[in-house]
């Protein structure tokens, strides 16, 4: 049950959560006091740059159209997620916890790693990076800080309740463990149903970890089409439909069983505020099937460090092999933020959710 709040104590929490918002009331005050990040790759602003992992983009030609230049965002400029944060009111993006020294966390914090995936070993032929065990292990420590600031157990159980927690993650899972069999034996221990269904009992238990550390506004994200990505397809060869169909079917059985577990949670955990999104756009008059810039960093799928990429980067959906350019980021961003359509937001859009 959730704890009841006497009089008092609300005015109090109340006079807090004001205090807390102060840094952020220079213009409109956001739709949400804070916005938590947890994911990999296609979220990632920053966490990877000072690991040792083929897994990181600090460098040219990344980052061309971003005011700071490369950040570690993997794209020429913002990602979804700072598009998001944009169309919530913030007027930062929300800093990556491997920079928060001397940082204000109260617009929320990044934990997103590149090659990060829902299992801890995902990713590892890479490098070092963050699995999502080990950013909720880093939450925790932001809690902690929180905790210390408000000097109140029930203010800080509040503010976390009013945030959302952006949860996308589970590509690497497929592209870097189930699909690498080279390297993973899970392609031989599991079928990919098998495989699908032990990912999302494993996410279950983790979403169920933040909701018992005090989150209860979750945007969950589906995987897309990871086997119609250009360094995927350029890789293995196409099928038929153009894609490679294995990697779809793979992320399709994944969001099969998320989307039930949405419900689930939503039903069973008290005051949780689950929503599935799987956002998508209109590509028309986009270049779909190349990439930007040319590919061979990282395990060949990223850019090559400081090559020449194309003229015209809004063109494009693609940045580098498997991340989105910026104009398509911000297509995905607006479709998370405000559709209408349940294959792409249920039960709620990201606008919704903030007003829930």
């Amino acid at each position: 049950m959730e704890p009841k709040l006497k009089p008092l104590e609300v005015v109090a929490i109340s006079v807090l959560l004001a205090l807390w918002r102060l840094p952020n009331q220079a213009n409109a005050e956001p739709q949400v006091p804070c916005y938590f990040i947890f994911g990999d790759s296609l979220s990632d602003n920053g966490n990877n740059n000072h690991l040792k992992t083929l897994a990181k983009v600090n460098y040219p030609p990344y980052g061309i159209d971003f005011p700071q230049g490369p950040t570690g965002r993997f794209s020429n400029g913002r990602n979804m997620q700072d598009f998001i944060v944009e169309r919530l009111g913030f007027e930062d993006y929300v800093p990556p916890f491997a920079k928060l020294r001397g940082k204000n966390v109260s617009n929320g914090v990044n934990y997103a790693s590149g090659s990060a995936g829902i299992l801890d070993e995902t990713g590892k032929i890479l490098g070092v990076r963050i699995p999502l065990n080990r950013q909720i292990k880093n939450h925790k420590t932001i809690i902690s800080t929180i905790m210390r600031l408000l000097r109140n157990h029930l203010a800080t159980n509040l503010l976390l309740s009013q945030c959302i927690y952006s949860v996308q993650i589970g590509s690497n899972d497929y592209l870097n463990n189930y699909f690498t069999p080279e390297f993973y034996n899970t392609s031989q221990r599991y079928t990919p149903a098998e495989f699908a269904t032990m990912l999302v009992q494993q996410l279950s238990r983790q979403l169920k970890t933040l909701y018992d550390n005090g989150a209860r506004k979750f945007a969950v994200y589906g995987i897309g089409g990871i086997g119609c990505t250009p360094y995927i397809i350029s890789a293995i060869g196409p099928d038929d439909s153009g894609c490679v169909d294995k990697f779809n079917e793979g992320a399709t059985l994944f969001n099969d069983r998320l989307k039930p577990l949405v419900n689930q949670l939503n039903k069973n955990l008290t005051g949780a505020k689950f929503t599935y999104l799987n956002p998508s756009g209109n590509p028309a008059g986009l270049v779909i099937n190349g990439t930007c810039c040319e590919m061979g960093g990282g395990g060949g799928e990223l850019c090559l460090p400081n090559s020449t990429p194309c003229g015209k980067p809004r063109r494009y959906v693609f940045w580098d092999g498997v991340h989105p350019a910026e104009a398509w980021n911000k297509i995905v961003a607006e479709s998370a933020y405000s559709s209408k359509s349940p294959a792409e937001a249920s039960p709620y859009n990201i606008q919704q959710l903030a007003k829930e």
